[in-house]
């Protein structure tokens, strides 16, 4: 029987892609650089790789907020400063927000019935600024960011602090659901708890091997029924 959720944030509740082409779009603009589809894509592919390399202990957070738009402009061989590129992203990303589809219903249905926490790498003021605007903070009893922690998912210290935090937590009666198989998914094994990969683009898992899978937010209501 499942008592106590922890939710990813980014791609699992809020549309991170969405949020990242809208910032990246007006930081390019303010440099007086275009961001078409192309730039956009590989901007996408070069940040999260970025992050991979944040989680495996192999950059820090400044470094990376540096690195993915240094490597950017030298890719397009754009003369613009790293620097203020990074300012300029990071504030218009923690500036509204986009919402996975079946987001606020599901969360509207499991509050009250399940402890509910919110579990993120994300950069804090971002992360902050958009649950502030999403109105979804509510539904969560506790809210950790791994920069508040001090140590990235999937490393089982950032769950080990969450759980001294909450005090009294089960982790057999814990599952984490994510949409990274290498944050969300590699870290709740690590932590010894039941794992849910949001898997809505229908990929494989390799070797990754979640406890269960759902490609609709809506699926995890009558999964959590069930296990």
């Amino acid at each position: 029987m499942v008592r106590t959720i922890l939710f990813d944030l980014d791609d699992t509740l809020l549309d991170f892609h969405k949020a990242e082409k809208a910032a990246l779009k007006s930081t390019l603009e303010r440099f007086g650089k275009r961001a078409d589809d192309y730039i956009a894509k590989r901007y996408s592919e070069v940040n999260r790789d970025q992050w991979k390399l944040l989680e495996q202990g192999k950059l820090t957070r400044e470094q990376l907020k540096l690195r993915r738009f240094d490597l950017l402009f030298r890719d397009f061989g754009l003369d613009s400063d790293p620097e203020s590129a990074a300012r300029s992203y990071e504030k218009a990303l923690g500036v509204g927000h986009f919402v996975i589809d079946g987001a606020p219903e599901l969360l509207d249905a499991l509050h009250g019935r399940y402890e509910l926490y919110l579990v993120s790498n994300g950069t804090a003021s971002v992360q902050e600024g958009r649950l502030d605007s999403a109105g979804i903070k509510k539904y969560f009893k506790g809210v950790f960011l791994s920069e508040y922690l001090g140590v990235e998912k999937p490393n089982r210290a950032f769950f080990d602090r969450c759980f001294e935090q909450i005090g009294g937590l089960d982790r057999e009666s814990t599952v984490i659901v994510g949409d990274s198989l290498s944050s969300d998914i590699k870290g709740g094994k690590n932590a010894g708890i039941r794992t849910i990969w949001f898997n809505p683009r229908h990929e494989s898992a390799g070797d990754s091997a979640p406890d269960y899978e759902i490609c609709s937010l809506l699926e995890l209501k009558e999964l959590l029924e069930k296990i």
